[in-house]
């Protein structure tokens, strides 16, 4: 099981991801997309390296809003997979 980071590794982790930020037990990013279309191909495009890493993220549609929370669900909080994931999804 992955192992939960103390307050300073979070700390440390979020300050390197600008579009983040910290919710209780989660990292939090939202997207904002021209329109319904978009935001959904947003999403499709996470299945990939989500099934990849096997760590899927929390998500909420509103339209053209997508936002993603990530949390290691098993380890009880915030994991090097959170951040990883962040990453990844940073990066589309």
């Amino acid at each position: 099981m992955a192992q939960v980071l103390s307050e300073k590794e979070i700390k440390a982790r979020i300050d390197k991801l600008s579009d983040w930020s910290l919710e209780r037990k989660t990292i939090k990013s939202t997207r904002r997309f021209k329109d319904f279309i978009e935001a959904i191909d947003f999403v499709n495009r996470l299945v990939e390296p989500a099934e990849s890493a096997a760590h899927h993220p929390d998500l909420e549609i509103s339209y053209n809003k997508v936002t993603i929370r990530l949390t290691t669900h098993d380890a009880g909080g915030l994991t090097e997979k959170d951040f990883d994931m962040a990453t990844t999804i940073s990066q589309l």
